[in-house]
């Protein structure tokens, strides 16, 4: 009855919009929700290590909490809500998050290990989580808290996390460069324009007549 109720408004709508009005309608009519889940108390928590995606282990059905969300997968779609027990939308796409997730992890959280080493995981209140998680990512905080829990685990650099972003590099200070006092060198007369410099000064004046004999008789005697 449901589904027919709403097939009747669709098609009124396509009498009584505009063709571009019906662009923005998208009304998913075979798409059924999930059932809600029932817990006997709130759940707890526990993130995986060298992500920021906290999982409820204690469930037979898969619950995630990532960026402010609880994820389910159901009937091969996925679903989220801003509550773990009601309020399920329908998500178009597989979560970004979902890819860096192994298939295992149950075993993983039964056997306490990760990646071979001892896991020493805690649950952590839904609240705490709900509360903190947007700070705890951007500071870094499983990193610090004996890296998420597990043994000798070697964080990851930015650039090898998925969700990271790579920060540039501040450029390095250049040192400043002095610049040099110049010596302006006064550069010497050649000897040739010495003597062409004597010859022809002005100052001196041109050589008396009687001067100019005695030299002439002087180059005869020679």
């Amino acid at each position: 009855m449901n589904k027919l109720f709403l097939g009747k408004i669709l098609l009124a709508l396509v009498f009584v919009l505009p063709p571009p009005a019906m662009a923005g309608v998208n009304v998913d009519i075979n798409i059924s929700l999930p059932p809600p889940i029932v817990f006997a108390a709130p759940p707890a928590l526990v993130v995986l290590p060298e992500t920021y995606v906290y999982v409820v282990p204690d469930s037979d059905v898969d619950i995630f909490f990532f960026g402010g969300w609880w994820w389910r997968p159901w009937e091969g779609r996925w679903y989220r809500s801003r509550s773990y027990s009601s309020g399920w939308g329908y998500y178009r796409n597989v979560p970004s998050f979902y890819g860096h997730i192994p298939k295992d992890w149950r075993n993983d959280y039964r056997e306490h290990r990760w990646k071979g080493r001892q896991w020493d995981h805690r649950p952590i209140p839904h609240k705490q989580v709900q509360q903190n998680w947007s700070g705890w990512e951007k500071n870094k905080h499983w990193e610090k808290q004996n890296t998420w829990g597990v043994r000798d685990l070697k964080p990851q650099t930015r650039s090898q996390q998925p969700s990271g972003a790579v920060q540039p590099r501040q450029p390095r200070p250049q040192p400043e460069v002095k610049p040099e006092a110049r010596e302006v060198k006064q550069e010497r007369p050649h000897p040739q324009e010495r003597e062409v410099k004597q010859q022809f000064n002005p100052r001196q004046g041109k050589p008396e007549r009687g001067k100019e004999e005695r030299q002439d008789k002087k180059q005869h005697e020679k």
